[in-house]
């Protein structure tokens, strides 16, 4: 193992390098679109980087912090900060073990195999979701696009003073009785510890109620007229040379990251005129230190509202590692292990949760890079991580002094980028219920939550999908009297030299396909379809492999009101799967004996022949 990874040691060192070049602007403009601050880009970037390498089963894969994860993290983050009265400092261990939750129940999708039922996610849903984090990067961006910064807007966080000091005055309440302490005994005590609030403190206060307000895309939507009105020009400007940089370098040359070129041309341009910009975030100095206080503040009732989040995570972090495998695959002809992928994918995040990182996944841009460049092996992530980790303790400092607005022009660029225009032109050629599937997806994500519009989209996809499937059942499903089955059917061949006197009597059932919950309602109607005439059915079950235990009952239901009519079932062709589950609840033998299950239609015809009464 230790040979494979130091082999081609100057094509992995090149490809490493240059992937962390690429992943460095991403990274900490990822950690600011969290909620969480540059660091938390860069220590996830790092330390997923470092171990799904390591541990992955795809050996040029680059991992680290992506628009979908960090686009779910933001909601999540946002929402237990408040939960927690907007104190970071409360909610960081919180947020961190869910994180960390993520990571586990990754390595246990690698552990178990579930990895692979990934790829039945349906289109649609992956088509919605993805253009909903475009849009939802792109609606949250244009706050600092603008200059617009909540905590700068003096005026408006001013209205919240009153708010403000009800929050305080809660809190106070909710201190007393944990202390044991009745207002209603002792209201001096209350008197007392209001009056101790000061106007800092109400200010401070009302600060988090308005970066509450104006957070997430319905806040950055209300915010974009006051944005419009105290529009900073210079904040604007280096936002959209930023833009500019990045996609006009592009035309110029690839083998250069535009996005690092960007980041530096306009952060030196910026420094170094002195400009009055906003920067970014304190990047702290010095090797990460493990968050080990979020073990022993462990409180599973703060964490429980996400595990569901945590699970999406999971999955979807899943899809975009196994994605970037697939193309990883593709250019260098190698074969990825899927389930070691999940594995070493959910290692990284959870050491990354522990140091205080964002989660991520592999990230396709970063990888091509990586081996285009030359990397063929682990050793090429692993150095990339490495180099990430010397910037931030080399350089924290300086980086510590990027623009704002260079990074949120980055973060538009990677929500233009990050859309699926695939799945937007296909729009007008796709089925109705597709598109209605893809859009509802999309808008959900966007305007309420992106765990549930995911869910919503899954149910709604296996919904139409069992529907189709019913319908097509049941269409092609016919019952036939066997006088008719000459006008009626070719696909059955055998069927048509059946005996003439027979015809009257004797009718067939054609099951095509699955019998499930989804066809169950049309298959119960072939009792009342039989006439009084009828002595015989045959159940064509050759085209039926399998049976789940709502067409069970549903079946056992019809051979049961068959069979008070008097009449028989013949069984032909039956497959193995719907055999057992009949023999388990004694539809075989007891509606229908083994006698009467035959393999042929010859065999079934027979036992007609030999059967019905006045054949002759």
């Amino acid at each position: 193992m230790t040979k494979n990874i130091f082999s081609n040691f100057r094509g992995n060192l090149f490809g490493g390098i240059t992937a962390g070049i690429v992943a460095l602007p991403l990274a900490l403009a990822f950690g600011v679109q969290s909620g969480l601050g540059p660091d938390a880009g860069l220590y996830g970037a790092i330390f997923i980087g470092f171990f799904a390498s390591l541990f992955g089963g795809t050996n040029t894969q680059i991992s680290g912090p992506t628009a979908p994860m960090t686009a779910v993290s933001m909601v999540m983050v946002a929402g237990i900060i408040a939960a927690n009265n907007g104190d970071v400092e409360v909610a960081m261990p919180y947020i961190l073990l869910v994180f960390l939750m993520a990571g586990l129940m990754q390595v246990l999708l690698g552990i178990t195999g579930v990895g692979k039922y990934i790829k039945y996610i349906p289109y649609p849903v992956v088509s919605g979701f993805m253009t909903a984090i475009g849009v939802i990067i792109l609606i949250t961006q244009l706050l600092p696009v603008l200059g617009y910064y909540t905590e700068n807007d003096t005026a408006f966080i001013e209205t919240f003073k009153p708010k403000a000091e009800e929050v305080l005055m809660t809190k106070i309440l909710k201190d007393e009785a944990g202390e044991g302490i009745l207002v209603l005994e002792d209201f001096r005590e209350t008197v007392a510890r209001s009056e101790k609030i000061s106007e800092e403190e109400i200010f401070q206060e009302a600060k988090t109620l308005a970066k509450a307000e104006n957070s997430g895309v319905a806040g950055a939507i209300k915010a974009l007229p006051r944005a419009l009105s105290f529009i900073n020009w210079l904040e604007f400007i280096l936002a959209s040379l930023t833009i500019l940089i990045i996609f006009g370098f592009k035309k110029i040359t690839t083998k250069i990251p535009s996005t690092l070129v960007a980041l530096l041309v306009v952060s030196v341009g910026a420094y170094a005129l002195n400009l009055n910009y906003q920067p970014i975030d304190q990047i702290p100095g010095g090797f990460p230190i493990p968050n080990i206080d979020m073990f022993s503040q462990f409180q599973f009732g703060q964490i429980s509202p996400y595990v569901f989040t945590a699970l999406t995570l999971a999955f979807l972090g899943s899809i975009d590692s196994l994605l970037t495998s697939v193309v990883a695959d593709n250019m260098t002809k190698t074969k990825h292990n899927p389930n070691q992928e999940l594995m070493g994918q959910g290692i990284g995040n959870s050491v990354a949760a522990i140091f205080g990182g964002i989660p991520g996944a592999g990230a396709t841009i970063r990888t091509v890079v990586n081996i285009n460049a030359g990397g063929t092996t682990k050793l090429s992530g692993m150095v990339a991580a490495v180099l990430l980790l010397v910037i931030l303790l080399a350089l924290g400092p300086i980086a510590s002094q990027i623009p704002a607005a260079v990074l949120a022009g980055i973060l538009i660029t990677v929500g233009i980028g990050v859309m699926d225009y695939k799945g937007l032109k296909a729009i007008p050629k796709m089925q109705k219920a597709e598109v209605t599937i893809m859009i509802v997806v999309m808008l959900l994500s966007v305007f309420w939550n992106l765990v549930y519009a995911v869910g919503i989209g899954l149910v709604l996809a296996s919904i139409i999908f069992m529907k189709k499937i019913g319908d097509l059942t049941a269409g092609q499903s016919k019952l036939v009297q066997l006088k008719n089955a000459d006008e009626l059917s070719i696909a059955w061949k055998d069927e048509l030299h059946f005996p003439e006197k027979l015809k009257e009597e004797v009718f067939i059932k054609r099951l095509e396909g699955p019998l499930f919950f989804g066809y169950t309602s049309d298959f119960q109607k072939l009792a009342s379809e039989l006439p009084e005439t009828a002595t015989h059915v045959i159940i064509r079950m050759g085209k039926t492999p399998y049976i789940d235990q709502s067409g069970l009952y549903a079946l056992e239901e019809v051979l049961m009101n068959i069979s008070k009519k008097g009449i028989k079932t013949i069984f032909e062709n039956l497959q193995t799967q719907p055999r057992i589950m009949m023999e388990k609840i004694d539809i075989i033998p007891d509606l229908v004996p083994k006698e009467r299950i035959f393999e042929t239609f010859e065999e079934a015809l027979l036992y007609a022949k030999e059967n019905v009464k006045d054949i002759s």
